[in-house]
């Protein structure tokens, strides 16, 4: 008897040890480690906690199972502890249904109330704005909410703005505490207080998802997060630096889910913003509206250029004039665009000479990027035909017509020359 017991404990270490050999080892710490298994007239019975864990462990690695009890001669049963029998059932909204887990967050966002008018919208982003409005207010239709634009952009502060303004129970969090926080809950075995952590609220806002490529793990956690708060009609919203089908380290499946509700980008500050937001921090508005045509468009640069004026002054006891700024924020700003440093630079970016530029040479490669030049400086500044006809060798205002013709005609042809161009304008701006 006591021989039938031995070779029955070694069968099942055999059994987890094949099973484990065939899924994430994050994931058969998680779910598959605490079942219960054993051996009994043929059968391997396994043994889950409650029927959340059931439902999941029976959609995700039932095969799996099934697999390898079938590799050892054996049928599975897989039930509900304590119910010792096959249960298919709804999906169960809580996971810790005995009770036996708590946790807590080990560190908490408490921010002060950030109201919507924070963020200085353009047109550009009115339709990102009103979305985010209309979720925080309950009345949305879609869900997730994915908004996503370069850093600096205003993705952070629209998230705090929702979080503010929505009612009933909000929970936020980074990418990085998101991974942290269930990769502690595995170590602790609190993922199932975890998981009715995060489900117990109505809106849940992921800051920075991008953070949790690679981590396949936490991955699949979050997006049965997403998946288990769509079905039960919560909001999710979720920022990103990226569109969904751009971000690295997501499978497709990963991407889909993400771009199913609705997704909207934001776009980076412009002169005005910047103007408004320096304003606001009480830099004077003259000074405001200079630094704004010459800082780059990230609003957490604003913030930084707003502090280290306001900072000056209250320790120094002076007013920031704009020559003072510009002595303080020396490495920050940036250098006045002129028209003739333009076309150095483009002549850089472009491999021909400034002065065969402004020469008479007709080579085909040449006289492709006089044009393009042209048609940058138009599409950059406001200079007169006549005035960029001056800073490419002096060329008529015929002349400067005609180019600006060739270039669109080229460019609708041309999608690699059209992109270059919009960029070379977009540098020069």
């Amino acid at each position: 008897m006591q021989a039938m017991a031995t070779k029955q404990m070694v069968n099942i270490d055999v059994i987890k040890g094949a099973v484990a050999e065939k899924i994430d080892a994050a994931c058969f710490t998680s779910w598959i480690a605490p079942i219960a298994f054993d051996i009994e007239n043929g059968v391997l019975n396994c043994g889950v906690q409650n029927q959340f864990s059931f439902n999941y462990v029976n959609s995700a690695y039932g095969n799996v199972l099934r697999g390898v009890a079938g590799n050892f001669g054996l049928q599975l049963n897989l039930f509900v502890a304590n119910a010792k029998r096959s249960v298919v059932a709804n999906v169960a909204p809580i996971a810790n249904d005995n009770n036996t887990q708590t946790y807590s967050p080990a560190m908490t966002n408490e921010s002060s109330v950030v109201a919507f008018d924070t963020f200085v919208a353009t047109d550009d982003n009115l339709f990102v704005l009103s979305a985010c409005k209309k979720i925080a207010a309950g009345a949305a239709a879609f869900s997730p909410l994915y908004v996503h634009g370069g850093a600096g952009c205003g993705k952070s502060l629209l998230a705090e703005c929702i979080k503010s303004a929505s009612a009933g129970r909000v929970i936020m969090m980074n990418g990085g505490q998101f991974v942290s926080e269930f990769t502690r809950s595995l170590h602790d075995r609190t993922v199932f207080a975890f998981k009715d952590y995060c489900r117990n609220c109505d809106t849940f806002i992921l800051d920075d998802v991008q953070s949790l490529a690679g981590k396949k793990a936490t991955m699949d956690e979050f997006l049965q997060l997403v998946m288990d708060l769509k079905a039960a009609g919560k909001n999710v919203v979720v920022t990103a630096n990226v569109a969904p089908n751009s971000l690295t380290g997501f499978d497709r499946r990963a991407q889909s889910l993400l771009a199913s509700g609705l997704v909207a980008d934001v776009v980076a500050p412009n002169a005005h913003v910047k103007s408004v937001l320096l304003r606001r921090a009480g830099v004077a508005a003259d000074v405001a509206n200079e630094l704004a045509n010459r800082i780059a468009n990230d609003g957490h640069l604003v913030a930084g250029v707003a502090t280290k004026i306001k900072t000056y002054s209250e320790l120094m006891g002076a007013n920031v004039d704009m020559d003072v700024a510009a002595r303080l924020l020396s490495d920050t700003l940036e250098r006045a665009k002129t028209p003739l440093a333009m076309v150095k630079n483009m002549c850089e970016k472009l491999g021909v000479s400034y002065d065969a530029v402004c020469g008479s040479g007709r080579s085909r490669n040449l006289v492709l990027a006089r044009q393009t030049m042209m048609a940058v400086l138009k599409g950059a500044t406001g200079l007169s035909l006549s005035e960029i006809g001056n800073y490419v060798g002096g060329r008529d205002h015929a002349t400067v017509l005609y180019a600006i013709k060739q270039i669109e005609k080229q460019k609708a042809t041309d999608l690699v020359l059209s992109a270059q161009i919009n960029q070379l304008i977009a540098e020069c701006k």
